[in-house]
């Protein structure tokens, strides 16, 4: 998931999520069609309810595949991170400056149900990093917390340290924050 190569830090979605995924969409999208072939059979008294099930899920389960489908190339690379001083957040459209970023944060969308990472920037951009829902929210805290929140600016710091809770971290991903200069 996190690989390091020199300065750069690659951030990929995990095995784990990769078959979440998998099963989520395209597991269910075959389970529909499943229940529509079995419905069409009137084998049962129930073949209306498997026909109608089938019927209705049927188009929200093909459409939440097929936004997922781009996530579920392997080794897809969600984004890099080059941390330090004059460090960047390297997004597939832009890359972004972490002493740039006013705000961070993992938003779902409300259209397709994909988790996307969103950085607010100082000159009032707006930066969307599709995640494909393969990196989790506690994984996302953790590589922010590590990675760029050392190097953000003393106002991002703040706002970031009012949205996460290192006590929860610590116990859900055993993950402990270094000392960092805070103010």
């Amino acid at each position: 998931m996190i690989q390091n190569k020199g300065d750069t830090v690659i951030i990929k979605g995990s095995k784990f999520m990769y078959v979440w995924v998998f099963l989520a969409t395209v597991g269910f999208l075959l389970a529909c069609i499943f229940l529509i072939i079995h419905g069409l059979k009137f084998n049962s008294k129930y073949s209306f309810l498997y026909l109608g099930g089938g019927i209705v899920l049927t188009p929200f389960y093909l459409y939440l595949t097929i936004w997922s489908m781009p996530g579920l190339m392997p080794g897809k690379v969600l984004l890099k991170i080059v941390p330090g001083d004059k460090g960047t957040v390297i997004a597939p459209k832009s890359p972004v400056l972490i002493k740039n970023i006013r705000n961070i944060d993992l938003i779902r969308n409300p259209l397709n149900l994909i988790n996307d990472i969103v950085i607010e920037t100082l000159d009032d951009q707006k930066i969307k990093i599709r995640t494909y829902n393969l990196l989790d929210d506690g994984d996302f805290q953790v590589i922010a917390d590590q990675y760029i929140f050392p190097y953000m600016n003393d106002n991002a710091r703040k706002v970031w340290d009012r949205k996460i809770d290192l006590d929860k971290l610590r116990e859900k991903d055993n993950y402990v924050r270094q000392d960092h200069r805070i103010e």
